[in-house]
This record gives C-alpha cells, sequence and structure tokens, in this order.
C-alpha cells in the first residue's frame, strides 16, 4: 500500500517537478497505478462552519484516481508540493456532485470532511465525474465479490464440520477395521487441509488488520496536517481582510488627497488667469512706455529747432523731466511686475511638478488596489 500520509521523497532535491510526481511515482513502485489524471483548485469545507469553503492549494494541483491491485481498492490522491491534500479511499456508498459548471465535491466519512474541486473547464469536470461514477461502481463490484468469497469460505468449512462426524459414525458402525483405518485417514487429511485453509485465511486477515491499522495511522497523521492547513488558511483569510481594511482606509486617505489637489488646480487656475492680467498689463505699460519716449524725441528735436524759445525749452525740459520721472517710476513698476510675474511662473512650475509627483504615486496605488481587486474578484468566483 502507498503511503501517501508521509511526504514524498524529497522530489525537489532530485530534481522533479512539484504537484505530486514524486507520489505518484513512489505509489506505481508500491503496487498502486494512477488511471485517471487531471489537474484542479482543491478545497475542503470549513470544519468550524461547514458551510465555507478553505482552499488546500494555492494554485492547480494534480489530482489522480489510483487502484491498489493487491487490495483492489481505488483511491483519489493529490499532493501539494510536500503536502498530501486529498487521501480519500472510494467506497460505493460515496457521491460526487457537481454544484456549479467547473465546481463539484464529494464527502469523506473517514477523513470526516468534504472535498471540494474546482475545474479549468465544464468538460474535465464533466470527465472527472464520470471516472468518479466508474470506480465507485467497481469499488461496490470489488465488495460484493469479497463477501461472496467469504460467505462460500464460511458454508463450505460449515459443510465440513457436519460431514465429518457423520462419515465417520458410518464408518464405525457399518466398516471393517480396513475401511475404518481409510476412511478415518481421509477425513483427517479433510479436516487437515480445512484447516490448513483456515490458518491462510487468518493469516491474510491478520495481515489485513495491519494494513488497515497502518492505513488508519496515516488517515489520522493526513487529518492532523489539514487541521494545520486549515488553521493556516483561516489565519490568511484575517491576513487579508486586514490588509483590505488598510487599503480601503488607504483609499479613502487618496480620495481626500485628490480632493486637495483639485482645490490646489483650481488655485492654479486662478494665479493663471492673474498672470495673464498682469502680462496684459505689462504690454499695456510698454504700449505707453514707448508713446512717451516718441513724445520725449520730439520734444527734444523741437528744443534744437528753435532756440529762441528758451522760456519755452525750460518748460519743455520740465516736462521732460517729469515725463523722464515718470518713465523711471514706470520702468521701476514694469521691473516689479516682471518679478511677479517670474515668481508666479516660478510657483506654478512647482506646483505642476507636485502635481505630477503625486499623480504619478497615486496611479500606482490605484493600479495596485486594482489588482487586490481581481484577486478577491477571482477567490469569490472560485468559491
Amino acid at each position: 500500500m502507498c503511503e501517501v500520509g508521509t511526504r514524498p521523497p524529497l522530489a525537489a532535491e532530485r530534481g522533479e517537478p512539484p504537484g505530486g510526481a514524486a507520489a505518484s511515482e513512489r505509489c506505481r513502485d508500491m503496487g498502486e497505478q494512477p488511471i485517471f489524471t487531471t489537474r484542479a483548485h482543491v478545497f475542503q469545507i470549513d470544519p468550524s462552519t461547514k458551510k465555507n469553503w478553505v482552499p488546500a492549494s494555492k494554485q492547480a494541483v494534480t489530482v489522480s484516481y489510483f487502484y491498489d491491485s493487491t487490495r483492489n481498492s481505488y483511491r483519489i490522491i493529490s499532493v501539494d508540493g510536500a503536502k498530501v491534500i486529498i487521501n480519500s479511499t472510494i467506497t460505493p456508498n460515496m457521491t460526487f456532485t457537481k454544484t456549479s459548471q467547473k465546481f463539484g465535491q464529494w464527502a469523506d466519512s473517514r477523513a470526516n470532511t468534504v472535498f471540494g474541486l474546482g475545474f479549468p473547464s465544464e468538460q474535465q469536470l464533466s470527465k472527472f465525474a464520470e471516472k468518479f461514477q466508474e470506480v465507485k461502481e467497481a469499488a461496490k463490484l470489488a465488495r460484493d465479490r469479497s463477501q461472496e468469497k467469504i460467505e462460500t469460505s464460511s458454508n463450505h468449512s460449515q459443510e465440513s464440520g457436519r460431514e465429518t462426524p457423520s462419515s465417520t459414525r458410518a464408518s464405525s458402525v457399518n466398516g471393517t477395521d480396513d475401511e475404518k483405518a481409510s476412511h478415518g485417514g481421509s477425513a483427517e487429511a479433510q479436516l487437515k487441509s480445512e484447516n490448513d485453509k483456515l490458518k491462510i485465511a487468518l493469516a491474510q486477515s491478520s495481515s489485513n488488520v495491519k494494513k488497515w491499522e497502518t492505513e488508519l495511522q496515516t488517515l489520522r497523521e493526513s487529518n492532523a496536517r489539514l487541521t494545520t492547513a486549515l488553521q493556516e488558511s483561516a489565519a490568511s483569510i484575517e491576513h487579508w481582510k486586514k490588509q483590505f481594511s488598510a487599503c480601503k482606509e488607504e483609499n479613502d486617505q487618496l480620495r481626500s488627497k485628490i480632493e486637495e489637489l483639485e482645490e490646489q488646480c483650481n488655485e492654479i487656475n486662478k494665479e493663471k488667469e492673474r498672470n495673464a492680467q498682469l502680462s496684459r498689463r505689462l504690454q499695456e505699460l510698454e504700449t505707453e512706455l514707448q508713446d512717451k519716449e516718441l513724445e520725449l524725441e520730439e520734444l527734444r528735436k523741437q528744443g534744437e529747432v528753435i532756440p529762441q524759445l528758451m522760456s519755452e525749452c525750460e518748460s519743455v525740459s520740465q516736462q521732460l523731466q517729469d515725463a523722464e520721472n515718470k518713465n523711471k517710476d514706470l520702468e521701476e513698476k514694469v521691473r516689479t511686475l516682471r518679478t511677479e510675474v517670474e515668481e508666479s511662473k516660478h510657483r506654478q512650475t512647482n506646483l505642476k511638478t507636485e502635481l505630477k509627483n503625486f499623480l504619478d504615486v497615486l496611479d500606482g496605488k490605484i493600479d495596485e488596489l486594482h489588482d487586490f481587486r481581481q484577486g478577491l474578484s477571482k477567490l469569490g468566483v472560485d468559491n
């Protein structure tokens, strides 16, 4: 009998791929042969609620039907790395139920659990269900034949026990001494033959009892490992719930930050509008400055052409001085406005840089949240 309850023999060290290849090879060496193999996601019913499914494998693993020729029995075996996640002996009273297009389940009273399999396609589920029905019928036929053999052996032993005394009595009453010796020897040989058969049957029964005890111990160890795996899965679910809550809280914070950035964008737009107004005002001042320069040039020409108008020239000079002072004031205002425009442009550039950095971080967080939601959606669909 293949000891599937123990760890496969160092499959990774021998370079074998994970997923049960080493365990399958060991079962073939011990007398069990795989008759059907497929891949599926393995689940077990939650022992506490008896309602929720707990994943027994992180990904799709190999699930195989094995036939033990020495015991004429069938088992479903699946190994995930170094851990046995399915070791279910098929009995005639088991039933495989399709609960959806890609999911099926069956109950194992010996393992005290319910196994569930999620398949990539409906066709693979149908093939597994058909093979389950075939194996179930074969197990029923093997049980019926075994019971017939036991009943036949028991009846034969009873008939031999009844016939031996009567033949002895008949020979002792009607036969001669030679006949008595002959019949006595035949009965003794027949009894000896029956005793030998009974001894062989008893030895086989003892051997079977030992095998059953070994398998029972293996199943107990497997159940202990499965219980530990279920507890680890429950802890993992709690961890994912906490992580989901943390992501939700972080998402709320990001939404709040986005609202703040939108307000900052509005402020930036207002600042842009003010900058545009300042630019228009600057152009107007430059145009006015050019006009004043033209006027000043014209006044200078008039002062050179008409020397006789000194008094008027003084007046013009005074006007010129006033214009120059006003021009200086205007130039000072222009410099101030240009400084303000440069400062505004600098602040605008800094705000754009900060906004771009934040949007990059936000895109990364949104992608992570989207991937996490897809993982949750996939888990929900599998369930």
